[in-house]
């Protein structure tokens, strides 16, 4: 295994100290799979204080030096060294009630939560593999380390990072983990809606989600209640060949791994079970879904403490997320107006959102395929970037004219801000150049003064 220089440096200071250290934990599974670590994160026998003084002189910030931890920084890149400890009980099933420092890395992998997440690895010793995590890795297959009951009991975070590892890798979950974890998913609801999002929003982009979906949805409904409903679902509609929640679980796989785009797709028909309307003939009719799906929304974005911004954002494509884009023949809608009236409602990059949630929505009703969807997005987005090139007029800024040139004609009060609206529509329909000259004369022509 290549170490960074700074991190066989650090690992040296420590050894010529007196003292063993190892590079640990997703830097060396990263390197065993042959991916870049994202950082590096090393242990030491040295406990905190001992730390502290190997490292004088050095840029040092006490990260939590409680806990046995710090981070150096070495040429701007921080590096952070936890010393060998075990824990005592987790009451919060969240964090350890104590912390005892030890002198032999075995103890400190044991308390680890997954086997490949289990190993170290140093120059001089080489890789410390003590639970099987490189043969896990081999056979693809995330394990607990030690009884996986205890393990998520101490940490109710653990049930949703086995999930998110097995996504992000497209592994599966061990039999016994995979057991102990549904066993204590409600214990879930103990931990901080930070911490569920972070960890659900890189499930959600791993390549092996839609895997998870279906596997574990029992586990989603205790993040998210809403999504209890559309389990097993039949949707008594001849336009969707799955039941909801398949229908969900391709429309997540179907958008790239942006976490928006995900989360949209797994909300954008929450609302259906609520407002389904059967007709004389057994059909089911879905009608205003749309506005009860962004309802809930809403509120996922409030139980996982969403920024304002993307809150906003995942509210507006659940919201629209089927909003029609083709002619009344069922093609492609490319007319300019039409791309015009879309981009002044949306903006530029929740259009090109809405093609693609669109795409994905079609081909999880089972009835479509990707190819034909991937030849109506590709004529979408051709046409859209065709008419941004021209640099088109469809937000009110863009207009040739502004307030203090309707005043000049006599216009004030609402009649003005409704008169820069018509000259906008008239503008995007094609009816009037967005020149100065031609709209003050569409002004003088058509509007009320």
């Amino acid at each position: 295994m290549d170490l960074p220089r700074d991190v066989s440096l650090l690992i040296s200071r420590l050894e010529e100290a007196g003292f063993s250290a190892y590079a640990v934990g997703g830097c060396v599974r990263d390197s065993l799979m042959s991916k870049q670590p994202h950082d590096w994160d090393l242990c030491t026998s040295a406990r905190p204080e001992e730390m502290l003084r190997v490292f004088r002189g050095e840029h040092v910030v006490e990260t939590g030096l409680k806990h046995g931890t710090l981070t150096v920084v070495l040429r701007h890149v921080p590096y952070e060294i936890t010393s060998f400890r075990t824990e005592g009980a987790y009451s919060d099933h969240r964090h350890p009630d104590s912390v005892s420092f030890v002198r032999d890395v075995a103890g400190d992998l044991s308390r680890r939560d997954f086997t490949v997440n289990a190993m170290a690895y140093s120059p001089r010793e080489g890789l410390v593999d003590l639970f099987g995590g490189q043969e896990d890795l081999s056979r693809r297959v995330i394990r607990c380390v030690g009884n996986p009951e205890e393990r998520f009991r101490e940490d109710a975070l653990r049930i949703l990072r086995a999930l998110r590892f097995a996504a992000a890798f497209d592994f599966s979950l061990d039999p016994a983990t995979s057991d102990a974890l549904r066993l204590l998913a409600p214990t879930l609801e103990n931990v901080a809606a930070e911490r569920i999002r972070e960890e659900l929003l890189k499930l959600l982009c791993g390549p092996g989600a839609g895997r998870i979906l279906r596997t574990y949805p029992e586990v989603f409904g205790i993040v998210l209640p809403d999504l209890r409903p559309m389990f097993g679902y039949d949707q008594k509609n001849h336009h969707h060949h799955f039941d909801l929640w398949e229908h969900t679980v391709q429309g997540v796989e179907n958008v790239p791994p942006e976490p928006d785009l995900r989360l949209t797709m797994l909300l954008h028909d929450t609302g259906k079970p609520a407002v389904r309307v059967m007709d004389d003939r057994g059909e089911a009719h879905y009608a205003g879904h749309q506005a009860a799906s962004a309802e809930i929304a809403d509120r996922a974005a409030e139980l996982l403490r969403l920024d304002r911004e993307t809150r906003e954002r995942l509210v507006l494509l659940v919201r629209y997320h089927d909003i029609p884009l083709r002619t009344e023949t069922g093609e492609v809608n490319l007319d300019r107006s039409f791309l015009l009236r879309r981009l002044n409602r949306f903006g530029e990059k929740n259009l090109r959102a809405l093609f693609l949630i669109h795409r994905a929505d079609r081909i999880a009703t089972g009835y479509s395929t990707r190819e034909k969807e991937d030849r109506r997005m590709k004529e979408r987005m051709d046409a859209l970037d065709a008419l941004l090139a021209e640099q088109p007029c469809f937000t009110l800024k863009d207009l040739a004219v502004n307030g203090n040139d309707l005043k000049a004609l006599g216009l004030k009060g609402p009649a003005l801000g409704e008169a820069l609206k018509q000259l906008l529509e008239a503008v995007m329909d094609g009816r009037v150049p967005n020149e100065k000259d031609a709209l003050n004369d569409f002004v003088t022509k058509f509007i009320k003064i």
